[in-house]
């Protein structure tokens, strides 16, 4: 018998929680949802105003029975999912299993799991919030509205097996569009020439600007190398005259702490991971770790927020921290955040520790590597908020030789503040000598080089998640589901971290944007988002919302059957005959990748093994070093002749390249954070840093 019966969603949040709070007190998993929509039907009544059908989860009945039993057993019993629409609903719906007051005070949230937060949580339980509740209903509605309906359209007239969503398709519209400016981008040359100067060992370089026309600088394009030429005929390369020196101190205020997409954008560009990623080391960070004799704790604020503000609280400690651990120069006299998005939810605070004073390197040992990054990436963010400015010193000089106007810039930094601990950027300073006007310099050497515009960019992971918040499309929540629904449908691959759409994600797209343009519409989306945030408001009725997004669908339903477009996918046939049967080889693509099989599949399974050469011989044998892909669709590098040779490499060997140290083959190391060719002997530490050439 339990006086208390906590009802958590985790196992390891049930873990956690349950250390803190003692034996008066029983925690346990709901493991998710334990009722929902039914997989196998529609599951919404629309005759009948969209009432939902809910059932018990399949798999769930033991679970549920556990719940009953100690329900029973208990005297109070408090409903502790997370803090937001989803956290609300489902412990709406396990009120219900459990023949629960909903006008009772069974809910309890807390934003972080600490046992200060925990108790005081429990200090202050409150009814279920139907209008989280409801607002969480209308999004589960639409999407299934969508899902159900739409579905069996894209299998008659794309492919079997297809499915869609409300928010997925908006995406995948702002991927296509984003691939068809691309695929449609026309370069234009222009050409850029620069100046090498050095002066008192100062080497530093100025870049054509314009020419000096009537005692006033007048920009201009170099469009062609003969227009080059001519800037280069009349530059005097030992009569640069510096026509004017302009220094400004500038500052960089520290950017907020971080909402759920800041969070995620970051960590993808500092850290290289990916949204799904960033999202699961983050509930692992907020669900609890055990810190040996602290016990477990929860090291961050729940995770899905829009909110940059934090606690009076975790303001105080971090100023602390600064004036004790780094200097009492650096702390402000607190930074305050307030801003939120126009489209945020919940008033939670911003992504932070639980305790600044837990600084990275003390818990260390404790982390994986992937959690300590983390961890010390919302750490280092969160104290910088509260330093002082970034002060520096910005110089731009502009030189005159016989009219032609070159510039160049420098920065020097003044007070480091914030960017002590946490860098925006990779800006770094860029000291200049001292100059007086009318001194001249010369030029050790003068080039001229030819580009081409570029298109704009493929989408990364953060690139797309920022966008998709300023576009207000899906929740900062659900980017990471949003981009692996994506990339499981096949409609987009993820290749060196830039996205590109699928023929198939294409194809969908135009089917979609032919017969469904409204409800993908990026506005239209924007719009519905903020539809839900009224109802988590009780401004408008939740039936209504559906009711008057469906009068919408069906119409396009209607017009979509009447569409005799063919958007099918159509496999390449090549000349080439199935060694098997006889019937022509086609080229397929799959999420794992493009291969050459029979056209007369499933009665003929032939598949054509494509050997990739490196061109490079293994050291072991003399065979073949060939491209491979391990059971976890990793490229790795391998001896032709496995089994009988083992050899096998991750770094891509290199033809024709040799160590000059001990003269075994070079491999090719390119990430984020470097691009080498190094020794492919790991002993001999030979290296190229292809960065700097």
């Amino acid at each position: 018998m339990y006086k208390n019966l906590v009802i958590v969603e985790s196992p390891t949040k049930a873990k956690t929680v349950s250390k803190m709070l003692g034996t008066n007190y029983k925690v346990v998993a709901s493991v998710g949802h334990i009722r929902d929509l039914p997989k196998s039907k529609f599951g919404i009544d629309i005759e009948n105003n969209f009432e939902p059908e809910y059932i018990n989860v399949r798999g769930k009945a033991s679970k549920i029975k556990e719940l009953k039993t100690l329900a029973k057993e208990s005297k109070n019993i408090y409903l502790a999912t997370d803090p937001d629409r989803e956290g609300e609903a489902i412990s709406w719906h396990i009120a219900y299993i459990l023949g629960l007051d909903v006008e009772g005070k069974n809910r309890i949230e807390f934003h972080e799991i600490t046992k200060k937060s925990v108790q005081e949580a429990i200090k202050h339980s409150r009814k279920i919030d139907m209008n989280l509740v409801n607002a969480q209903q209308a999004r589960r509605l639409l999407d299934r509205i969508v899902g159900y309906k739409l579905s069996p359209i894209l299998w008659k007239k794309i492919k079997s097996g297809l499915s869609a969503g409300r928010v997925q398709s908006a995406t995948l519209k702002l991927i296509c569009q984003r691939q068809e400016k691309i695929d449609s981008f026309i370069p234009e040359e222009f050409w850029k020439i620069e100046a090498k100067h050095e002066v008192s060992n100062f080497k530093f370089t100025s870049s054509y600007y314009g020419d000096m026309e009537n005692e006033k600088i007048v920009k201009k394009e170099i469009k062609n190398e003969t227009e080059a030429n001519k800037v280069l005929e009349r530059t005097d390369k030992n009569k640069f005259i510096v026509e004017n020196i302009t220094s400004v101190k500038k500052k960089t205020k520290p950017k907020a702490p971080f909402t759920t997409s800041t969070l995620q954008q970051e960590a993808g560009r500092k850290l290289g991971f990916s949204s799904a990623t960033t999202m699961s080391i983050a509930q692992e960070l907020y669900e609890g770790i055990n810190l040996g004799k602290e016990g477990s704790v929860g090291l961050i604020s729940y995770m899905r927020t829009d909110s940059t503000r934090i606690s009076k609280e975790i303001v105080k400690e971090a100023l602390e921290y600064i004036t004790k651990k780094i200097s009492k120069e650096y702390a402000t006299s607190g930074n305050e955040y307030n801003f939120k998005n126009k489209n945020s939810q919940d008033a939670h605070e911003a992504v932070r520790p639980s305790s600044i004073f837990r600084d990275p390197e003390s818990i260390k040992q404790y982390l994986t590597t992937s959690q300590y990054k983390l961890y010390k990436l919302i750490w280092q963010r969160c104290v910088a908020s509260q330093m002082k400015d970034e002060i520096y010193e910005s110089t731009q000089i502009i030189l005159n030789s016989n009219n032609c106007i070159y510039k160049l810039s420098g920065r020097c930094t003044l007070f480091d503040g914030f960017s002590k601990i946490y860098t925006t950027s990779d800006v770094k300073d860029e000291p200049l000598p001292k100059f007086k006007e009318k001194d001249v310099i010369f030029a050790t050497k003068i080039e001229k080089e030819k580009h081409f515009t570029k298109p704009v960019a493929n989408f990364t992971e953060a690139t797309l998640v920022k966008k998709l918040e300023e576009n207000g499309i899906g929740r900062p929540s659900t980017y990471a589901s949003i981009i692996k629904s994506l990339l499981t449908r096949f409609y987009i691959v993820i290749e060196n971290k830039k996205i590109f759409p699928t023929d198939l994600g294409k194809n969908v797209n135009k089917f979609l944007v032919q017969n469904f343009n409204k409800i993908i519409d990026e506005k239209f989306t924007m719009k519905m988002e903020e539809r839900l945030d009224e109802i988590a408001e009780d401004k408008i009725d939740w039936k209504n919302v559906i009711s008057q997004f469906y009068e919408i669908f069906k119409q396009d339903l209607e017009k979509s059957q009447k569409d005799e477009k063919d958007y099918k996918i159509k496999d390449k046939v090549l000349d080439e005959k199935c060694p098997l049967c006889g019937k022509n080889l086609i080229i397929k693509k799959t999420k794992f990748g493009t291969f050459t099989g029979c056209s007369g599949f499933p009665d003929c399974n032939y598949i054509k093994k494509e050997v990739k050469d490196t061109k490079v011989k293994c050291p072991k044998c003399g065979g073949k070093i060939i491209e491979k892909m391990s059971k976890k669709r990793k490229v790795f590098y391998g001896c032709e002749n496995y089994p009988d040779c083992d050899f096998a490499i991750w770094d891509k060997p290199i033809a024709d390249k040799f160590c000059k140290k001990c003269g075994k083959f070079l491999v090719e190391v390119k990430n984020r954070f470097k691009h080498v060719l190094k020794c492919s002997d790991e002993k001999c530490g030979f290296e190229i840093d292809l960065k700097t050439k």
